[in-house]
């Protein structure tokens, strides 16, 4: 089959998932659930158990020829019906009636969904541990590493480092259990045939799709999901949120490696992040994939809400967006995250750079600390007005803050200031207290 070829996921993809949802293993989720639906007739007395062998043996790949599928697939509008003819024509008269026996197109196709989606989920799992282990790395690392708290992108308050990432790991150990909840919903068998009855295979219809779900490592359900996508679209969801995580991460590097900024830089590397035409570049050129990774997930994810309009008993055209969206959502998502724990593991750290810049403009992000020593005395209101004064005026005039409030305070006002200036690295409240809450969160959660 010829395809369009993707320069990002090409770049920046992650191997392991374009294998689960590569051409190859779609087919074999499909045979593994033609073969598991036989045996689990077979158990439950609707076809016998010699034929449910012959069956089980003759769906494997050798016995598919994957052009004629796609070609005689094209034709038909699903690829069910000559994956059926095919696995029949290897078997004899006999079994070969008994393929399929009972099933729809979308049981086959939802059944190996499910089990694409619930290894995707698993090997998301495992990316995301690996940034978050990359991230637990840096909270402890950079816990009492001070750093400018930017808010509006503009300084604020000394923070540390690790406490910026602290809160990162925080939503890093909420995803997982994000994806432990989509794994729950996406596990699910389908096998309730043409109109979502059970019709075809009568009475025994229950207990074949108990058998069935049982063979695959899925949960069994009494009520079809052939146009109830919400299970699809929570994972689409869990996609993009992994993939938005990343990015934001990713964000903060790329902020923070500002050439005015320089507090972090991604790992560097002959030609890494080079430049065509300027040789000094080196572009945080992994964070940017992750962030066009990212935006391109959030896109793709809407979607799947649009497949969640399907209406009766069968979509008419909305199931084939999930065909194209949950493949490349579920590579993006591991791609980013592959990406950002990689920067996350490499990533340069420059304290001495972070304490120059908390003095940028003269310890004015010390204002808030000096308003709340002079609050106890004069009450937060005075306190505030009496710093923003001296905040102006060691703006306007390039001066230090702590000089310019001597100016305009009294004398009563310097005795409740005490010493100045005040160090930032004294005014970091719990900061390393949150770094500490965070790694035993992510550590204690396995």
């Amino acid at each position: 089959m010829r395809q369009t070829f993707k320069l990002l996921p090409e770049l920046f993809g992650d191997g392991g998932m374009t294998e689960i949802f590569s051409a190859d293993r779609t087919v074999l989720a499909w045979l593994r659930t033609e073969a598991a639906l036989a045996r689990a007739q077979a158990e439950s007395g609707v076809i016998s158990e010699a034929d449910a062998q012959a069956i089980a043996a003759a769906c494997v790949p050798g016995n598919i020829d994957l052009a004629r599928l796609w070609s005689e697939a094209v034709n038909v509008g699903y690829p069910i019906l000559p994956l059926v003819r095919m696995i029949s024509a290897a078997l004899p008269d006999g079994p070969n009636g008994r393929v399929h026996y009972g099933a729809t197109t979308q049981d086959i196709m939802d059944t190996g969904l499910a089990l694409q989606m619930g290894e995707a989920l698993d090997h998301l799992a495992a990316l995301l541990a690996s940034f978050g282990d990359a991230l637990a790395r840096l909270v402890a690392a950079h816990a009492g590493t001070v750093i400018a708290a930017r808010t509006h992108a503009q300084q604020a308050v000394p923070t540390t480092f690790g406490a910026k990432m602290a809160v990162l790991l925080a939503e890093t150990a909420r995803q997982r259990e994000r994806v432990r909840a989509a794994t729950r919903q996406v596990r699910v068998v389908s096998l309730f045939g043409a109109g979502g009855t059970s019709a075809a295979m009568g009475e025994r219809s229950s207990a074949v799709r108990e058998g069935l779900a049982g063979r695959l490592g899925l949960r069994t359900t009494e009520v079809p999901w052939h146009v109830a996508r919400d299970g699809v679209a929570e994972f689409g969801v869990a996609c993009a949120s992994l993939a938005a995580t990343a990015a934001r991460f990713a964000r903060e590097v790329v902020d923070l490696s500002r050439t005015e900024v320089g507090e972090v830089r991604e790992a560097g590397g002959h030609h890494r992040g080079a430049s065509s035409t300027m040789p000094q570049k080196a572009n945080p050129i992994g964070c940017e994939a992750v962030i066009g990774m990212s935006g391109t997930a959030g896109a793709l994810s809407s979607g799947l809400f649009r497949a969640m309009e399907a209406g009766h008993e069968r979509a008419a055209g909305e199931w084939q967006v999930e065909w194209y969206v949950v493949p490349l959502l579920a590579e993006l998502s591991a791609g980013a995250l592959a990406t950002a724990a990689e920067v996350a593991a490499g990533l340069r750290i420059y304290p001495e750079v972070m304490r120059a810049n908390l003095g940028a403009e003269g310890g004015l992000i010390m204002a808030e600390a000096y308003m709340m020593r002079l609050a106890p005395a004069l009450g937060r209101e005075r306190a505030h007005d009496l710093v923003y004064k001296a905040a102006h005026e060691a703006r306007e005039h390039g001066r230090e803050l702590a000089d310019a409030l001597r100016d305009v305070a009294g004398p009563d006002d310097l005795a409740s200031l005490g010493t100045l200036p005040i160090p930032p690295e004294s005014y970091i409240g719990d900061a390393e207290a949150i770094c500490a809450a965070a790694l035993d969160a992510w550590r204690n959660d396995r």
